[in-house]
């Protein structure tokens, strides 16, 4: 079997780094995408702030309390999908085999397109210069053997690097990392191995498959082979969207039911935008409400056929809101997701090329 030649991109503080690269008076300031308000979150940190420990989906209070002198500025999300979308243009000039996991980052598969270059790794190094020239932001890129390591591999000279993890480094390379580390293993998981005794790669390796699947179910494979450096997972192209979703934190808790209401038209106002211009259709919808001691609940419904308008939308909503009243306490989050999509038949070659070109948007 040939061996497989995959690179992860991963812009370096992609929105920071687009907010610095236009408004040349935050260069080199520690930086927050987000509200600076007490129900804030950051969104994303530059590397200056993340010195003092910054780092996204951090409340904003307590990202000012580490970094006193950290701006905070609005996200400009409709700047980060058009600079995204030259970046995603950008691979496409190397590999067909691209598959997007956010607005900034994607595993190729460049086993069957090395091209002239003849080396997986000079085309990583061609693509992280053809996004400076471009977009004027760095990069950085991972190659290696199988996606698991390339992503690895891709966080281990950031930012503006480039590190490749050979066959023959791979195994030593994964012996040595805390499982923490791991992308795939997350912080429940990995609390859950050091109880166990595993700390590390190398600690991993030593149990064998029947006992990681006592503790771990069906994960236990994936954990098995990832220990050794192995990943079987191909790059998948145009991974099909599972959901879509709005939310929206409030300064003030909503306590009254007509406060609600309002927030919610404004969300499925907002959510019913996306879906159509995404062309899809859905006949799940999910209500997410967090409340003011973090507690969370979700409600679901799934319509006999898909959501036909924003009305129907608002009011399954709304309907799925209803029994939670009285707000006891406050709620400090409302959102609605969408799910169980399936695309609209198209009524011309047009609109069949314009949904396969959205298929894959990370966003």
């Amino acid at each position: 079997m040939e061996q497989r030649r995959i690179v992860h991109i991963d812009m370096d503080a992609f929105y920071a780094s687009v907010e610095q690269r236009d408004d040349p008076s935050l260069r080199g300031r520690p930086l927050a995408v987000g509200r600076g308000e007490a129900r804030g979150v950051v969104a994303a940190a530059s590397y200056e702030a993340r010195r003092f420990g910054v780092r996204s989906a951090m409340p904003s209070v307590t990202a000012k309390r580490l970094c006193p002198e950290l701006v905070f500025v609005p996200g400009r999300f409709d700047v980060y999908r058009a600079v995204s979308a030259q970046i995603h243009d950008i691979f496409s000039r190397y590999t067909p085999l691209i598959q997007p996991l956010s607005l900034d980052e994607a595993y190729l598969d460049l086993t069957d397109h090395l091209g002239a270059y003849g080396s997986a790794t000079l085309v990583a190094d061609r693509i992280r210069a053809d996004i400076h020239a471009a977009t004027g932001l760095t990069a950085s890129a991972g190659v290696s053997y199988n996606r698991f390591l390339a992503k690895l591999a891709s966080d281990y000279r950031k930012p503006d690097g480039l590190f490749v993890i050979t066959p023959a480094m791979g195994p030593e390379f994964v012996a040595a990392l805390p499982v923490d580390a791991f992308h795939g293993i997350g912080p429940a998981t990995a609390r859950k191995m050091r109880a166990l005794g595993i700390e590390t790669g190398a600690d991993l390796r030593t149990h064998d498959i029947e006992t990681l699947t006592r503790h771990f179910g069906k994960a236990a494979a994936f954990y098995y082979g990832i220990s050794r450096g192995i990943d079987h997972r191909p790059v998948v192209v145009n991974r099909e969207r599972k959901s879509l979703g709005t939310e929206q934190t409030y300064l003030q808790d909503l306590t009254a039911e007509p406060d609600a209401h309002m927030a919610l038209t404004q969300i499925a106002a907002k959510l019913w935008g996306s879906l159509q211009r995404r062309q899809l259709q859905a006949r799940t919808v999910t209500l997410k409400v967090k409340y003011a001691d973090f507690r969370q609940i979700t409600r679901a419904r799934t319509l006999p056929a898909p959501v036909p308008s924003e009305e129907v939308l608002l009011q399954t909503g709304q309907s799925l809101m209803m029994p939670l009243f009285p707000f006891v306490p406050g709620v400090r989050l409302l959102g609605l997701t969408l799910s169980g999509f399936h695309a609209p038949a198209p009524t011309s070659s047009d609109q069949m090329e314009l949904l396969f070109r959205d298929a894959p948007d990370p966003s």
